[in-house]
């Protein structure tokens, strides 16, 4: 904790530029405080996050329609509060980002197209192997297949699904919002954003370990396989969630790491197994192995600073003396 002490110390000159003695500083935050402001904002959002979905008592499942409807209003709530935090952390750290908040939380229309398609297109890259499964084993060709998906009723029929929109909309908007939006401009000044990228996720991955007490509660398996589950859940969450952070940091945009998040949400975890058991098994590996190797070749040059205009995490480095960020360039 040290070196975040000294991070919060070189904050303090961004809003005073003088040296002041300890004795003159006493009205402001302090040597290390900045960071602690950062840390329990971050830890406040996750379990205020996590918190809403418990305030309805209910005897049913998470997957029945009336448990995500309350939720829903719930998250969405807690959601639409959350920049009230990041501008909390503003005023008690004293820290200017040069920027507004809107815009320093990813909502911005400067490089808004190339933010929208080319991270969604990286990730589709990743999950070349899983993609390719999924067409073997579909009963329909490409011509139907795309006909059912731009039928205007396939359409009506997931928008009054009340799990289809949980995964795909709601989910990925409230978590990239509060886990990636707010959190990340608290973190980044504190840690710098390579730490940042792998800090953030931990709040993400924790703050699924509550599904951990539904499945005892429902007795959905055995205890050992519930923890083990748990486990997996949070190591697979963390990654993902450093993914979309380094996503937030390179494009400058909320909405690259929402559409990938609804995305991987859609196709879940690949089914490496099945795939080693495939009829086809060799094709099929070769272009899980070739997903991987384009996603490794084109993860820069594809999320490069340059495509998406100024960087609002950047700026705000830049101004708290952190000029040589290596995701900014």
């Amino acid at each position: 904790m040290a070196a975040l002490g000294g991070d919060g110390l070189r904050l303090l000159s961004v809003s005073r530029p003088e040296r002041q003695p300890e004795s003159a500083a006493l009205g402001g935050p302090g040597p290390g405080l900045c960071c602690w402001v950062s840390v329990f904002s971050c830890l406040s959002l996750a379990c205020s996050y996590v918190g809403s979905l418990y305030v309805w008592k209910s005897e049913l499942p998470r997957d029945h329609p009336a448990v995500i409807k309350r939720r829903f209003t719930s998250v969405l709530v807690v959601s639409s509060l959350s920049p009230l935090c990041v501008l909390l952390w503003r005023e008690l750290t004293g820290i200017q980002p040069g920027t507004s908040l809107l815009t320093l939380m990813g909502f911005r229309l400067e490089g808004i197209f190339p933010a929208a398609l080319l991270p969604l297109l990286l990730t589709m890259i990743l999950f070349l192997g899983p993609l390719m499964q999924l067409s073997m084993d579909c009963p329909c060709d490409l011509t139907d297949g795309l006909k059912v998906v731009l039928a205007p009723r396939s359409w009506a029929r997931c928008l009054t699904d009340m799990r289809w929109l949980r995964n795909q909309v709601i989910a990925p908007l409230t978590e990239e919002l509060v886990f990636r939006a707010c959190m990340l401009p608290m973190l980044a000044p504190c840690t710098g954003l390579g730490p940042a990228v792998f800090t953030c996720p931990l709040f993400f991955g924790v703050a699924h370990f509550h599904h951990i007490f539904e499945q005892l509660r429902f007795r959905q398996s055995s205890v050992g396989s519930i923890f083990l589950s748990a486990a997996f859940q949070f190591s697979y969450t963390a990654v993902f969630g450093a993914y979309t952070a380094f996503l937030f940091i390179r494009t400058g945009h909320l909405i690259g790491p929402v559409l990938c998040h609804s995305f991987c949400n859609y196709m879940g975890f690949p089914a490496v197994c099945a795939a080693l058991e495939h009829p086809q098994r060799r094709p099929l590996l070769a272009c899980y192995a070739l997903g991987v190797g384009l996603f490794l070749l084109l993860l820069q040059p594809l999320t490069d600073p340059k495509l998406y205009g100024s960087l609002p995490l950047c700026v705000l480095l830049e101004r708290a003396g952190d000029s040589e960020a290596p995701l900014c360039s």
